[in-house]
């Protein structure tokens, strides 16, 4: 199974992050997606779990929740916005991976048996920082993450 990941799209899905998306079994929105348009794009693809980020404000964000769990192929991935707002032990909690975004950094990390994926950002440049997105391939029990750089 393929897990499209993309955060902090801060209103912004350009063409390149649709592109590599495609071909994803289902896509997860780590926040700060700024428009509730860019998750009705984001559906044409796949089926989308999103969390809500500190910028996302309106009654269309309030639907959304601060935290998600997604299971697939026998395994649980914690969705949230920000890592400093972790209030659990996912290692306790049986989580095979932490999905999260805000800090537009891209970070692939294992920590205690527990993969963490940042997916860096795929909305508008900031600073000189890359634009990307990921993805998590989970496949015989295991989870293995992808960051992709944009050439934008």
């Amino acid at each position: 199974m393929i897990l499209g990941v993309i955060s902090d799209t801060h209103g912004l899905l350009c063409l390149p992050s649709m592109d590599l998306l495609h071909g994803s079994d289902h896509i997860l929105h780590a926040g700060d997606i700024g428009n509730p348009e860019i998750l009705t794009r984001l559906a044409t693809i796949a089926p989308v779990t999103a969390v809500r980020g500190n910028i996302d404000k309106g009654a269309w964000a309030e639907k959304l929740p601060r935290t998600e769990v997604y299971e697939a192929d026998g395994m649980s991935i914690y969705l949230l916005h920000t890592i400093d707002d972790l209030d659990l032990k996912p290692e306790v909690a049986g989580f095979a991976a932490v999905v999260y975004g805000h800090s537009h950094v891209p970070k692939i990390e294992t920590r205690n048996g527990v993969l963490y994926f940042n997916p860096g950002s795929a909305g508008p440049r900031r600073f000189n920082l890359p634009v990307t997105v990921g993805k998590l391939i989970l496949e015989n029990g295991e989870v293995k993450a992808e960051i992709i750089h944009l050439a934008i």
